[in-house]
């Protein structure tokens, strides 16, 4: 699916349609309004995918796993690949008056958009790891994953062909983190094991990062004290799961 992507997508990422695409893409996005885009990119934010998926400590740890194991691939590919081509992202070809641009303009590291490696990484870990449950497939997940996508578009960040680029390799990296989770000791995943300790970590530095600083845009402000409430609960949740396992 990833090839293929890439493969029909390929006008795109090499750039034959920009920047009249994006300045298209980007003007219809507009009709929305900032806040929804800004709150959609933290679908692909490190941290705000922890917040997001903050409540399967308690519900679901098996799951939180898949995609922290997605995480690094992710990381790695991404961050790669950006080294490699240093292409311009569109504040550092176009006129900021041309478009839609929210937060500080960056210039460099445009391919392939970070952001949306991230969001089809752990959509597609997520649904590897559901696919023995017959009928209950998450196929939305590829939705929210698409949708964070576009909202790099519309917030000036990144060319449509980044994030086309980016939804491959996210499906790269998310079947790379699910061989991963297949192999990890199932002990691992007891309600109260070391490794929901060390998620509990990771969301105590999450509850710390959203209460300190704004995550990609001033605008998720506003959505951050809600995301602090669902981690603060998730703890609570898994406190009271250990106690009773005691």
């Amino acid at each position: 699916m990833a090839l293929l992507l890439l493969l029909l997508g390929a006008p795109v990422w090499l750039g034959w349609f920009e920047p009249r695409l994006f300045l298209t893409l980007n003007h219809a996005c507009a009709l929305l309004g900032s806040s929804l885009w800004a709150g959609l990119s933290l679908l692909g934010n490190g941290w705000g995918l922890l917040a997001v998926s903050s409540p399967l400590l308690v519900l679901a740890p098996r799951l939180m796993w898949a995609w922290l194991c997605a995480a690094p691939f992710a990381s790695l590919l991404s961050r790669g690949i950006k080294a490699w081509f240093q292409s311009p992202r569109p504040p550092a070809v176009l006129d900021a008056a041309q478009f839609r641009l929210l937060g500080e303009p960056l210039h460099l590291e445009s391919f392939p958009s970070g952001h949306t490696v991230t969001a089809f990484a752990a959509a597609t870990a997520l649904y590897l790891a559901c696919t023995d449950r017959p009928g209950r497939r998450p196929f939305w997940l590829f939705g929210l994953a698409a949708a964070a996508g576009m909202s790099r578009i519309a917030v000036g960040a990144h060319w449509p062909g980044d994030v086309l680029a980016g939804a491959a390799i996210g499906l790269i990296a998310g079947a790379l983190g699910h061989a991963l989770w297949l192999r990890m000791n199932p002990a691992w995943f007891r309600p109260t094991g070391l490794a929901q300790w060390l998620l509990v970590l990771l969301l105590a530095a999450t509850l710390y990062t959203l209460g300190t600083e704004p995550l990609d845009f001033a605008e998720n402000q506003v959505l951050q004290p809600g995301l602090m409430v669902m981690v603060a609960l998730s703890l609570l949740g898994f406190g009271r799961q250990a106690w009773r396992s005691r």
